[in-house]
């Protein structure tokens, strides 16, 4: 559990694996150098749990380095990733272990649902059966669920190397991708088991723009490193699936007169040529200042 200023929370997340049926666990807490008092409140849940919650520190570098981090000093055969301020429900473990073990799977994904005031997509979401379809197209479609909603053998992480830790909002992402390109078994459970908090205390998944670009490039940088692992997707397939995304959030953000995101995303489809001459109208304003940009689409919008 990456911890970054997270006082608000991190009491509910860390209890939330403390009251899990399956009990034989440990949580590690990485400090990422929280300026507020996460520290001190895990301090004390160490004391009252000493044999199950761990607390490490680590210069502020962000979640990925610290999970990293908390990786280096689990000692489990089976390791879960919680963000500070999510939880799961009481028996997300158990099934989740459940389902790897009567499966032989190296990892196993569950459902999630978003919560909190500022939620995003709020309805209880249960991904598709990736196993049972062509999880390479599948996984280049979309991140196939978030970082808190799967549990992974340990030996396969050292296998992948952990989280690379080169595009910031992406690495969940970047590690699924390459631990499918280690291994297709996987196995679902179809239900909701873990919670997604928004809250827009500088969270990673609210800079839109940034997720797109790096989303783009982990996905680049899967087929340039497996190419026997999509050479069965058409050519075109695999421009929608990529630079095709880019173009599509644009527009997506853009209707939305999220103009800001649209803005950046624009000017990077532009930079990219990931654009058609029936995008130049739209692409075109982008490269001009940002204020003059939303002038622009306010005039196009009452004209």
């Amino acid at each position: 559990m990456a911890c970054y200023n997270a006082a608000s929370y991190v009491e509910e997340a860390v209890s939330s694996v403390l009251r899990q049926t399956y009990s034989h666990t440990e949580v590690i807490v990485i400090d990422d150098g929280s300026q507020d008092t996460s520290p001190d409140i895990v301090k004390r849940l160490t004391a009252s749990h000493p044999n199950r919650v761990r607390l490490t520190h680590l210069k502020h570098s962000g979640p990925y380095p610290a999970r990293n981090l908390g990786l280096r000093h689990a000692c489990g055969d089976y390791v879960a990733f919680l963000d500070a301020d999510d939880w799961w429900r009481e028996d997300c473990l158990e099934k989740l272990l459940a389902t790897l073990q009567d499966n032989g799977a190296d990892l196993s994904y569950c459902g999630w649902q978003n919560v909190g005031e500022h939620t995003l997509n709020p309805e209880p979401y249960i991904p598709p059966a990736y196993e049972t379809e062509d999880p390479v197209a599948a996984f280049l479609k979309v991140c196939p669920w978030p970082i808190h909603a799967a549990l992974i053998r340990r030996s396969v992480l050292d296998a992948v190397g952990g989280f690379s830790e080169r595009l910031f909002s992406s690495m969940d992402y970047d590690l699924w991708l390459r631990i499918l390109a280690n291994t297709s078994n996987i196995s679902r459970v179809p239900e909701v088991l873990a919670y997604y908090r928004w809250h827009g205390e500088g969270q990673i998944s609210a800079t839109k723009w940034r997720q797109v670009l790096d989303a783009v490039q982990v996905r680049r940088d899967f087929i340039t490193r497996y190419p026997d692992m999509v050479k069965h997707l058409p050519s075109e397939s695999l421009y929608q699936l990529v630079d095709g995304q880019l173009l599509h959030e644009a527009y997506r953000t853009y209707w939305n007169r999220d103009l800001i995101n649209a803005q950046k995303l624009f000017r990077a489809a532009f930079a990219q040529r990931a654009w058609q001459a029936k995008d130049l109208k739209y692409v075109l304003p982008a490269l001009l200042p940002s204020r003059l940009f939303q002038e622009i689409v306010r005039l196009a919008s009452t004209s």
